[in-house]
């Protein structure tokens, strides 16, 4: 609060926050209405009046120094924050992040529609929750998370459901001789080997105005688990934003051909639900709890059976695209004969999904930028992605900052990789290679394949290939290192949907560019 110019909604919701007070409590504490309050969080720069000056002076003055610190780091008085927790930073950030990031304050509207409760106490629950958080026991847990892998998670969910018809099963792939890997991944013979040019012919989902978001309604036990995933987000820096995100209602694939229904729905809506199941699941694993029903209750909320992974229409099925990326490149003196490279992710520790692991790259939720029939279609998603993640482009990554532009993807507007990719046809090749759902969250998965045949393209660019704050580290195969794919697919830190995307991409390249790839036979199979 500055002491010239007085109170505004923000200081006063600050003030509020460093209380760790819901709008009614803090509505009761100062003698005033609770619709006062809410008006402060939506009108943030509104100053109240002189009467109510006074009042949120005195509650300050009757602060202890504990509290008066919170608000200092709230407000941005660095100073007086660092003299009071000079031995806790992120308790601090997390404190602001709680009263002034926007995506937050979303969430924790959200949360409380979602709950029914009163407007305010899922900030407090959240608050309450932070306040007692150790982040050195989320570190701990995080270890113990990397502990369970791929496999574990694949046998795991097999166990879990049982009971397939209609010929699904989990993806499973069969390598050399006697080689397997198998996937949570639930898919269908008609779903896989689709070699689907991502172009407007055949990429042909399409946005429904017709559903409308469903009304959600969390029990208890729900809503806890919620405010929890929000505290730890706040403790750990983990990045959360609230963007329009495609859901899927109908699916429709065949040979050369994508198609389907979506809707939309928020990003946080996905947070504080179906993607909570892989951290139960996982801690689940790494405690030795059964992989069971009646032992995950939040599995056997959302997710309970197999009638409700196939249902997508029936609950909220989120999910995205993710390729695997092969660049030709010319023969050297020093590397061998002309091959492709393929880049593979390590996922950093700051995203929300499949933190730590390995993926395909690019990898990304299928959701709008500025058009949300047109950004339906799949490729769209891809395009994006490959300007974020691997050619720099900021201003496409919705997590930094709302895409402003009218045309994010406008060829004036394109990184010089991808407008050079984009000049001439036949230079970029995007596939669509199959489509399955994933058992971890229930999310749809369509991994891609990305192919860049002009050799041109690695000498001028390669260089300037570089992830995002999604990937802690690029890693770089070469298409006719044979061994090395073998330990790479068998590497137990992929995530399931990479491990899929991964085997179906090595499989399409190997059918179309044969010269240039000693890939193993890899044969998929179903398994029940």
């Amino acid at each position: 609060m500055n002491p010239v110019t007085g109170w505004t909604g923000r200081t006063a919701c600050a003030l509020q926050a460093a209380l760790r007070l819901s709008n009614e409590a803090f509505a009761e504490r100062l003698g005033i209405g609770v619709r006062t309050v809410a008006t402060w969080h939506q009108k943030p720069s509104l100053r109240p009046r002189p009467e109510m000056q006074q009042v949120l002076d005195t509650a300050f003055e009757q602060a202890t120094p504990a509290i008066k610190a919170r608000f200092a780091a709230l407000v941005g008085d660095q100073a007086h924050a660092d003299i009071a927790f000079p031995h806790d930073r992120p308790a601090v950030d997390a404190e602001r992040r709680l009263s002034t990031d926007p995506n937050i304050c979303a969430a924790l509207d959200r949360l409380d529609q979602y709950a029914g409760w009163e407007p305010g106490v899922a900030r407090h629950q959240v608050a309450s929750r932070l306040a007692r958080l150790d982040v050195g026991d989320l570190q701990d847990r995080a270890g113990r998370r990397r502990r369970v892998d791929q496999r574990q998670v694949a046998e795991a969910l097999g166990g879990y459901y049982r009971g397939w018809t209609s010929g699904h099963g989990r993806y499973s792939a069969r390598y050399r001789q006697d080689g397997e890997v198998v996937t949570s991944v639930l898919t269908h013979p008609g779903w896989l080997d689709l070699d689907c040019p991502l172009t407007s012919v055949c990429d042909r989902l399409t946005l429904t105005s017709a559903a409308a978001d469903s009304d959600l309604s969390l029990d208890e036990q729900a809503a806890h688990a919620a405010a929890q995933r929000l505290a730890e987000t706040l403790a750990t820096g983990t990045r959360l934003v609230d963007m329009p995100l495609y859901r899927l209602l109908d699916i429709k694939v065949a040979k050369g051909t994508v198609g389907g229904l979506l809707g939309a729905t928020q990003f946080v809506r996905y947070a504080l639900t179906m993607d909570l199941l892989e951290g139960e699941l996982v801690d689940g694993l790494a405690a030795d709890v059964p992989a069971r029903p009646g032992y995950l209750p939040l599995r056997d909320q959302y997710l309970s059976d197999t009638a409700s992974v196939l249902g997508v229409a029936e609950r909220l099925c989120a999910g995205g695209t993710l390729a695997l990326c092969a660049i030709a490149r010319a023969p050297s003196p020093y590397r061998g004969p002309a091959d492709y490279v393929l880049l593979i992710q390590e996922r950093s520790g700051n995203v929300v999904n499949a933190p730590r692991r390995l993926a395909v790259i690019p990898k990304g939720f299928h959701q709008p930028m500025t058009d949300s029939r047109a950004d339906a279609r799949i490729g769209a998603t891809l395009r994006r992605e490959m300007e974020e993640e691997l050619f720099g482009r900021e201003d496409a990554d919705n997590t930094i900052g709302k895409p402003y532009a009218a045309d994010p993807m406008h060829s004036t507007r394109l990184s010089e990789p991808m407008r050079w990719l984009t000049e001439s046809p036949g230079r970029l090749r995007i596939e669509c290679t199959g489509f399955g759902l994933n058992l971890v969250s229930g999310n749809f998965e369509f991994p891609a394949l990305i192919v860049i045949d002009d050799e041109e393209f690695w000498t001028r660019y390669g260089g300037q290939i570089e992830a995002n704050w999604e990937s802690l580290a690029l890693r770089q195969y070469s298409s006719l290192d044979s061994d090395s794919l073998i330990e790479l697919i068998l590497d137990p830190a992929w995530t399931n949907e990479g491990l899929f995307a991964l085997l179906q991409g090595l499989r399409r390249l190997k059918q179309i560019r044969g010269s240039r790839v000693n890939v193993p036979s890899i044969e998929w199979q179903l398994m029940s």
